[in-house]
C-alpha cells in the first residue's frame, strides 16, 4: 500500500467532501516499554474492579438477608460499574499492545453511547440511593412499604430509561457533526469533548446542548442529593443516643463517599467551559471517574458494611458470624 493510499484510507468521499470513517485513539504513551507497564497495571485494576463489583452482585443475589432496597440499589450500581469499566478498558488494553489504535466510526459511536448511557444512569441512580437513605432514616417504620419491590424496580427502570435517552441525545448530536479533517483522538476512548474537538465546524451550539444535558444529569442530581441529606441530617440530630446517631450516619457515609468520587471529576469535564479544555487533564480525570471509581466503590461499601462482611463469610462456609 503506497503512502498516499495509507494517508487517505480513513476518509470517505461524500457530496464532494471527505468524511472520517475511523478514528485513531492516541492513548497515554507511544513508548512500548511504558505501554507494557501500563498494560499490566490497568489489567490488574480492571480485573480487580470486575471481581470486586461481581462479588457484591453475587452476595446480594445469593444471601436472602441482603434482599432489601438498599442492597438492590447497590447491586444495580455494581452492575453499572462493571459495564462502565468494560466499555473502555478492554479496548484500551488491546491498544496498549497492538500496533494499530484505530476504531471505526460506528464503533466510536457505540462506545460513546454505551459509556454515556451507563454513566448517566449511574448519575441518576445516586439520587435513588439518596432517596433510599432518606426513607430509611426519616421513615424507618414505613421503609419497606414506601420502597416495596415494585417501586424499586420502577425506580431502576426509569433511571435506566433516562440514561438511555440523554446519552442518545448527546451521542447523536456529537457524532452528527462533520468530521472531515484530523482523525486522531487525544484520548484512550471515544469521549464526547475529545471527539467533538475534531469537528470541521463551529461546535458552540453542540456545546450548549451538552451543557443543558449536564445540568440534568450532574447538577440536578447533586441538588436533589444535597436536599435529601439536609433532611437526613435533621433526622439524625433528633436521635437522642450517640450510638444511634453514629449508626445512622455510617449508613450514609459510603454513599456520600462514592457520590463525591463520581461527581467531582464529572463536573471538571462536562461543566467547565470549552476554553479550559486540556486533553491530558481530560484523560487523567476520565481515567479516575471511569476506572478508579469502579475499583473503589466496592472497597468503600465493603469496609464499613458489616452485612456484606457477614454475607461473604457465610458464603465462604463460616456459618454464623456474631460481630
Amino acid at each position: 500500500m503506497d503512502s498516499l493510499t495509507a494517508s487517505t484510507m480513513w476518509l470517505i468521499p461524500l457530496h464532494n467532501q471527505s468524511w472520517v470513517s475511523e478514528f485513531i485513539l492516541i492513548g497515554f504513551s507511544r513508548d512500548p516499554t511504558t505501554n507494557s507497564i501500563l498494560f499490566l497495571v490497568f489489567l490488574l485494576i480492571y480485573l480487580s474492579s470486575v471481581l470486586g463489583n461481581g462479588i457484591i452482585v453475587m452476595l446480594v443475589c445469593l444471601d436472602t438477608q441482603l434482599h432489601t432496597p438498599m442492597y438492590f440499589f447497590l447491586c444495580t450500581l455494581s452492575l453499572l460499574d462493571m459495564g462502565y469499566v468494560t466499555t473502555t478498558m478492554p479496548q484500551m488494553l488491546v491498544h496498549l499492545l497492538a500496533h494499530s489504535q484505530t476504531i471505526s466510526f460506528a464503533g466510536c459511536w457505540l462506545q460513546m453511547y454505551m459509556f454515556g448511557t451507563l454513566g448517566m444512569t449511574e448519575s441518576i441512580l445516586f439520587i435513588v440511593m439518596a432517596y433510599d437513605r432518606y426513607v430509611a432514616i426519616c421513615y424507618p417504620l414505613r421503609y419497606t412499604v414506601i420502597l416495596n419491590w415494585s417501586q424499586c424496580i420502577q425506580l431502576v427502570s426509569r433511571t435506566s430509561a433516562c440514561g438511555f435517552f440523554f446519552s442518545l441525545l448527546h451521542t447523536s448530536f456529537t457524532m452528527s457533526l462533520p468530521y472531515c479533517g484530523p482523525n486522531r483522538v487525544d484520548h484512550y476512548f471515544c469521549e464526547g469533548p475529545s471527539v467533538r474537538s475534531l469537528a470541521c465546524m463551529d461546535t458552540h451550539l453542540i456545546e450548549m446542548v451538552d451543557l443543558v444535558l449536564s445540568v440534568f444529569v450532574v447538577l440536578t442530581p447533586i441538588s436533589l442529593i444535597v436536599a435529601s441529606y439536609i433532611h437526613i441530617a435533621k433526622a439524625i440530630l433528633k436521635i437522642k443516643s450517640t450510638q444511634g446517631r453514629c449508626k445512622a450516619f455510617s449508613t450514609c457515609a459510603s454513599h456520600l463517599t462514592v457520590v463525591t468520587l463520581f461527581y467531582a471529576p464529572a463536573i471538571c469535564i462536562y461543566m467547565l467551559p470549552n476554553s479550559s479544555y486540556s486533553p491530558e487533564q481530560d484523560k487523567q480525570i476520565s481515567l479516575f471517574y471511569n476506572v478508579f471509581t469502579a475499583l473503589l466503590n466496592p472497597v468503600v461499601y465493603s469496609l464499613r458494611n458489616r452485612d456484606l462482611k457477614r454475607a461473604f463469610l457465610r458464603l465462604m462456609g463460616h456459618g454464623r458470624v456474631d460481630w
